[in-house]
């Protein structure tokens, strides 16, 4: 039953591409009046429209109220740090299979392409997704809505029917996954954890940076939360 479920959640935004329109982006046109920076390199200018510098961010030490607390977010970031290459691969999959789709113009090679997408994924990642635990099940979930921008129970309604898409989700919520949980750093504590585990990967070198389909604000959020429990301390 686990594996039905996980497998389905994770190649099921993969097909859901069948039915995906590609939004084609516009560059803005540059504004020439604006002024310009000059570089000088060994008696040479260089003239540029602006300096981009990488940005650097300085995170501050963790605190946790009691040794259960600090047990718990280690939990969380052994589960996140092993499901992230996941839920990086099914959006990775999904874009590029999105721009296939396009340079094809029948249903049938749509189709045929799709089934063996399918096949790869569910060859290679098969066995080790039948391993996810049913927490981590539930981090891929949210992490594929991070990734993509589309929870995981609406990219299985593309695939299959209304009810299909209802059945999957009450056979998970059986085992407390719910297909329908999105990312939400902002009003989840849990969430906003994950993102803190994951900036904190990124800038070790333990996971690849990947940035998420919607905009996520790290300091903002680590600000938020800060005068969200200032506040609660002193309710209390």
């Amino acid at each position: 039953m686990k594996f039905n479920l996980l497998s389905i959640l994770f190649w099921s935004c993969v097909l859901q591409s069948l039915n995906a329109q590609v939004k084609h982006y516009t560059p803005r046109p540059q504004d020439t009046s604006a002024p310009k920076k000059m570089i000088i390199i060994e008696h040479d200018t260089l003239v540029v429209s602006e300096i981009t510098l990488d940005e650097v961010i300085v995170f501050q030490p963790l605190r946790f109220k009691s040794k259960s607390e600090y047990r718990e977010y280690i939990i969380l970031k052994r589960k996140t740090r092993k499901v992230w290459p996941y839920a990086v691969l099914a959006a990775d999959r999904l874009e590029k299979l999105n721009a296939r789709l396009e340079q094809l113009d029948s249903k049938r090679q749509k189709r045929r392409y799709t089934k063996r997408i399918q096949r790869y994924i569910e060859g290679k990642f098969t066995d080790r997704l039948k391993k996810l635990t049913k927490t981590e099940g539930q981090i891929l979930v949210k992490l594929m809505h991070r990734q993509t921008g589309i929870t995981t129970f609406d990219l299985v309604k593309e695939l299959k029917s209304g009810w299909r898409a209802f059945w999957y989700n009450t056979t998970a919520s059986l085992f407390n996954i719910s297909l329908k949980e999105e990312y939400n750093p902002y009003s989840v504590k849990e969430d906003y954890l994950i993102e803190d585990i994951l900036q904190r990967s990124f800038k070790d070198g333990v996971l690849d940076k990947h940035e998420p389909a919607f905009e996520v604000d790290y300091l903002d959020l680590v600000e938020y939360w800060q005068n969200k429990n200032a506040s609660l301390e002193e309710a209390d």
